[in-house]
């Protein structure tokens, strides 16, 4: 059986969420993070970097999110959440299971950190503009492409959009609120967010605190 390693508030929901998609068995230990936010020592024990998620299946612990999902759904999924490779749509489909952290997640958390987080930056200067700038461009992009696709491989839900649908509820955070900016993107959460999957993974992921 997989264990995941859930540090609260992180990455590792995307495991949990895979998961309850497949409708796999799984052995959920759970993390709390320290007074500055950070992984405690508990999980740096599991990774020295105290980077989320981390997983074990037997023998093999592995950590980076897209590895994980590729992983898990590669050896269990029998063929569910994944593109076979002659699929017209395969390079659609490996393009969003990598842009999730290679281009989106990197922007968002820039500006997260840029735009007001970390005390002393000048939001006036012409640095963080054009940063904010790039992120509306790039929220601005994957709303194009979901004009005329519901998922992001195409017409079918996939592993690309657990990986691309977890940086979402940051964006609505670093869009004031919502995304009403971008209506397919926006109509694009809803959908995900109604999913039973999603919202049974979430419950587990971010019970609310007593």
């Amino acid at each position: 059986m997989i264990t995941i390693y859930h540090l609260e508030s992180s990455r590792s929901e995307r495991m949990i969420l895979l998961m309850e998609e497949l409708g796999l068995p799984y052995d959920l230990q759970r993390f709390p993070r320290d007074a500055n936010m950070r992984a405690g020592e508990a999980y740096r024990a599991l990774h020295p970097l105290g980077k989320s998620p981390t997983i074990r299946d037997g023998d093999t612990v592995l950590v980076e999110s897209g590895a994980i999902v590729e992983y898990i759904v590669n050896r269990y999924g029998e063929g569910r959440l994944s593109v076979p490779v002659n699929a017209p749509n395969y390079g659609r489909y490996l393009q969003w299971m990598h842009f999730a952290e290679g281009s989106a997640m990197s922007q968002m958390i820039l500006h997260l950190f840029l735009g007001g987080m970390v005390p002393g930056v000048d939001q006036s200067s012409p640095f963080v503009a054009g940063m904010m700038d790039r992120t509306a461009q790039m929220l601005g992009y994957i709303d194009a492409e979901l004009k005329d696709r519901p998922y992001f491989a195409g017409a079918e839900f996939t592993a690309a959009d657990i990986m691309m649908s977890y940086g979402f509820g940051l964006a609505r955070r670093l869009m004031g609120g919502d995304l009403a900016r971008f209506p397919s993107l926006s109509a694009y959460t809803q959908r995900i967010e109604q999913r039973p999957a999603y919202q049974k993974g979430m419950a587990i992921a971010n019970p609310p605190k007593l």
